[in-house]
């Protein structure tokens, strides 16, 4: 099964993406090797590398972009220029441990990643060199750049993963946590659409209110998409993925959800409105897990297509890009396999963005998430995860039985994935005190 932590080719921006750091869904700015500009200053030197000043605050922007889409309150100035060049730092700590570690990479595989560059910015390779000089970058800087990128992209996968160790005790514990949700009555995965009511409202604001989740309830009964019809009209704090919940144990599902679905099938929707503390409620099991076993799961065949942000491409730029993928998609102008062929930034590009037969746990918690809310050939909106963005389509489902082998594996697979975060962490910090750091004062 392909694991999307392994899908580690070079994202093809036209300039260089920077790292993804485990903690951020966004790659921010280039970690490579850099050169002064005229009129631009050392802002750090990592063992045999310098940090930009001009560097620095191009990621300063971009967290103050970050900081502002999730609309959180930016950092104050001195604030924000240390995060900035302690990412900065981190970044060239792992690439040039990637220089001494890392497998070469070979020039045919070098050129295929240049080609995708320019085959993704609709440019010839003349036309990128010329942007590239425009942007005070020749061709062989360029490559050199890349280069260490799927260096340290390699490297890093490799060494966070060799950190992570799961005991069998702690495969037990997962065990046991699934049966107990079992014997409490398995687990549900919900999609709802959500039209709130304040508290105390007078007749005229409930009439209304009332009016309106009627409305999308009807819209959803008429064949609309549900995912569609949320996006319009609910006001829950899912709409990302198209109001889908996630599987969950019915324990941790408000009682008045799990009450109300009794009897429903994965794939059907509650006929009528559920009324709770927060509103109105439209109701669709997206997934029911109620089998006894812990051995029977469900498996999803899913594709996608992954966009990687980048100092040129902003996490909403790739959303809004995927977003008119799905349009032409949808409308028939553009097969979803040919967009993932021609734009996909990881390894199943070549494949179509085909991911093969999933079962639960192999992909990161937003992705699955995301994917186990569609309907079969449905498409999501852009889900994005640490690896970027993702515009993702289930083409099947099966229910599947594996034997307690594969069912531990599945559990260690689950534990790895939550112990990848504080695994990178780890590793950065080990390699950032083992650099030598020098840092200097500078102003903007």
């Amino acid at each position: 099964m392909t694991d999307l932590r392994r899908l580690t080719v070079l994202a093809a921006a036209l300039l260089i993406a920077g790292l993804a750091q485990a903690q951020h869904a966004e790659p921010i700015v280039s970690a490579t090797k850099s050169t002064l500009q005229p009129g631009d200053f050392i802002a750090a030197v990592v063992n045999q590398d310098i940090v930009a000043a001009s560097e620095v605050t191009a990621r300063m922007e971009q967290i103050r972009q970050q900081e502002r889409a999730k609309n959180q309150p930016v950092p104050l100035t001195e604030e924000l220029r240390k995060l900035a060049l302690d990412a900065m730092i981190d970044d060239r700590a792992m690439v040039t441990f990637a220089r001494e570690n890392a497998n070469r990479v070979d020039e045919a595989e070098l050129d295929r990643v240049v080609g995708n560059v320019a085959a993704q910015n609709k440019v010839t390779m003349a036309e990128l060199a010329e942007r590239l000089k425009a942007d005070g970058m020749d061709m062989k800087r360029f490559r050199e750049n890349l280069r260490d990128q799927i260096m340290t992209e390699r490297v890093r996968d490799h060494e966070v993963q060799g950190r992570i160790r799961i005991t069998d005790t702690e495969i037990d514990a997962w065990l046991d946590k699934r049966r107990e949700a079992l014997a409490n009555g398995g687990q549900l995965n919900i999609q709802q659409i959500l039209v709130t009511v304040p508290d105390n409202a007078p007749d005229a604001v409930l009439a209304e209110r009332r009016a309106r989740a009627e409305a999308a309830l009807k819209a959803v009964q008429a064949g609309q998409d549900f995912a569609a019809v949320n996006k319009e009209y609910s006001e829950d704090g899912n709409k990302a993925q198209g109001g889908v919940v996630g599987l969950r144990p019915v324990e941790r599902l408000p009682d008045v959800f799990v009450d109300a679905v009794k009897g429903l099938k994965s794939g059907e929707l509650l006929p009528k409105l559920v009324r709770s503390g927060a509103g109105f409620h439209i109701l669709k099991v997206v997934e029911r897990s109620g089998s006894n076993s812990l051995t029977e799961i469900t498996q999803t065949h899913a594709r996608h297509i992954l966009l990687r942000p980048s100092a040129q491409m902003t996490m909403q730029q790739a959303s809004q890009r995927l977003a008119e993928f799905k349009r032409e998609i949808e409308a028939g102008h553009a097969s979803f396999e040919n967009l993932a062929r021609q734009f996909s930034e990881d390894g199943s590009a070549a494949q179509g963005g085909d991911l093969g037969w999933a079962s639960p746990g192999n992909f990161v918690p937003e992705f699955e998430q995301a994917m186990n809310g569609l309907a079969i050939n449905g498409i999501s909106e852009p889900i994005p995860s640490r690896y970027g963005v993702h515009l993702i389509q289930v083409t099947e489902r099966r229910q599947a039985q594996i034997d307690m082998k594969q069912l531990r594996e599945q559990a260690r697979s689950a534990l790895r994935e939550q112990k990848f975060d504080a695994a990178y962490q780890d590793w950065v910090k080990e390699l950032r005190s083992k650099a030598y750091i020098e840092t200097r004062e500078w102003l903007d």
